[in-house]
């Protein structure tokens, strides 16, 4: 069954929703060559559209090559499916909020937006004077070699400093079993370049990490999504999708999961342990906003201690953005592999980076740091609650800490329209459908409870409500 989701609310047309949404399960792969779709009747009723929206839908994907139509038949994926060019179509296609354009905009340094939809905390909370002092004291130490490369597995005090830190959350890894990198985003484009080709399938969270979307369509891979709950994966939707399909990878967080903010539930993960272990496929784990829970957390790599489990993490979120420091906790024979592939493609490690972050974390500042952090997200997130209270936005589900709460707009099934209009108004939003898969309508939205203070973001909310 073809599974679309539609907003019928939305400033898009229906047909210009379904051609979209047929297209990207086509190009994503996801929909194979020969595949027959629906019935006009059928997918009219399931989708509660006309039966002329569907078939102007599908003449428009015949004429763009991604269907064949067969007289008396139905309509089928062609087999070799050529991506629709604007400039060929005559078409002007409107992405309402493309992702890379968001990142693009977060990252930039204006002091007159609200950048509520940003995945990194506020840079005033961060300690730039504690960097500071440990970059200065990184200048006089002997053993610090400016100039030269790095080891190719990373720093080995950096390593073994965090077989410590990862001992205290459950995880028994040992400083050859840890490979550092630049930030997890190199730590996850590591991991695809060594498992994934062209055509593969992999799972993800769904909602998930827009970015690394991104990415794995940059390796042709199909992404199928995982309905997130409070809980963690949907495991009764996972089992579904494993029926019919054999991914060679899972991409999920469980501890202050982007953008919901919900922790993985112990049952939750042995379920998808064991699911992981009948159809052979290896877990992910990005727990890049980790130190920021408030309690003990389910980690999947300390309850499988990385048999099939690769635990990812980061101080880009804690520390700085700007140093890219990250590893990769896996199986001994994987770190090596993966140790190879970062050699090929990077050299060596940001050994720079990689002292001051030990520095940092064997002097007794991080532990300050994150304490303080807590707090201040404690703090800042009921603010932010009661704010979205008086808007009448609904938190959804619950936030369990972190900097993230993942709200509902009552009688809203796309967001895109509303952040394009705050995005005139210089607050940057962060709507449900960049959080997709396959960029479907959402009816939420992604809040910062960092940046939730300006008057500017409740007023306009407030105003968009009353309309």
């Amino acid at each position: 069954m073809l599974q679309i989701a539609l907003a019928p609310d939305s400033g898009t047309p229906l047909v210009d929703q379904i051609v979209a949404a047929i297209r990207t399960r086509i190009d994503d792969r996801i929909l194979h060559p020969g595949a027959r779709l629906p019935p006009i009747r059928r997918f009219a009723e399931a989708h509660d559209v006309s039966r002329f929206t569907v078939v102007e839908a599908y003449d428009r994907l015949v004429a763009t090559g991604h269907l064949n139509s067969k007289r008396g038949s139905g309509f089928y994926v062609t087999s070799r499916a050529l991506p629709a060019r604007a400039a060929e179509s005559g078409e002007a296609i409107e992405r309402a909020i493309d992702a890379a354009w968001l990142m693009r905009e977060m990252a930039a340094d204006d002091p007159a937006r609200i950048l509520v939809g940003s995945g990194s905390l506020p840079a005033g909370w961060l300690d730039e004077a504690g960097v500071l002092r440990a970059l200065r004291a990184l200048s006089r130490r002997a053993d610090v070699r400016p100039v030269s490369y790095g080891s190719p597995q990373g720093y080995a005090p950096l390593r073994a400093q965090l077989q410590v830190r990862l001992a205290e959350i459950g995880i028994g890894a040992t400083p050859g079993q840890i490979v550092l990198t630049y930030g997890v985003h190199q730590a996850l484009d590591i991991i695809c370049r060594y498992f994934l080709k062209p055509g593969d399938c992999v799972l993800v969270d769904d909602p998930g990490y827009w970015n690394l979307f991104g990415n794995l369509r940059l390796y042709g891979v199909a992404l199928l999504g995982v309905p997130r709950t409070p809980d963690g994966p949907d495991t009764q939707a996972l089992e579904a999708l494993l029926a019919h399909h054999q991914p060679r990878l899972f991409f999920t967080h469980s501890v202050l999961h982007n953008p919901t903010a919900c922790n993985l539930s112990p049952a939750t993960a042995f379920r998808v342990l064991q699911l992981a272990e009948k159809h052979d496929f290896m877990i992910v784990e990005d727990d890049i906003y980790g130190d920021l829970a408030p309690d003990a957390a389910t980690r999947l790599a300390s309850l499988d201690q990385l048999s099939r489990v690769i635990y990812t993490s980061s101080f880009s979120k804690t520390i700085s953005g700007n140093l890219r420091v990250g590893f990769i906790a896996c199986r001994p024979d994987l770190a090596h592999r993966f140790t190879d592939v970062k050699i090929v493609t990077m050299m060596s490690s940001a050994e720079l980076s990689e002292q001051l972050v030990h520095q940092l974390l064997t002097d007794g500042h991080y532990r300050k740091l994150v304490e303080r952090l807590k707090g201040r997200l404690s703090e800042a997130a009921g603010q932010a609650l009661r704010m979205l209270e008086r808007v009448g936005l609904q938190p959804d589900p619950e936030p369990r800490g972190g900097p993230f709460v993942w709200a509902r707009v009552p009688g809203l099934a796309d967001t895109s329209e509303l952040a394009r209009r705050a995005a005139r108004d210089n607050i940057l939003l962060a709507p449900g459908s960049v959080f997709r898969p396959q960029s479907q309508p959402s009816g939420y939205l992604r809040f910062n409870v960092g940046f939730c203070a300006d008057p500017r973001l409740e007023r306009f909310l407030g105003d968009t409500r009353k309309t």
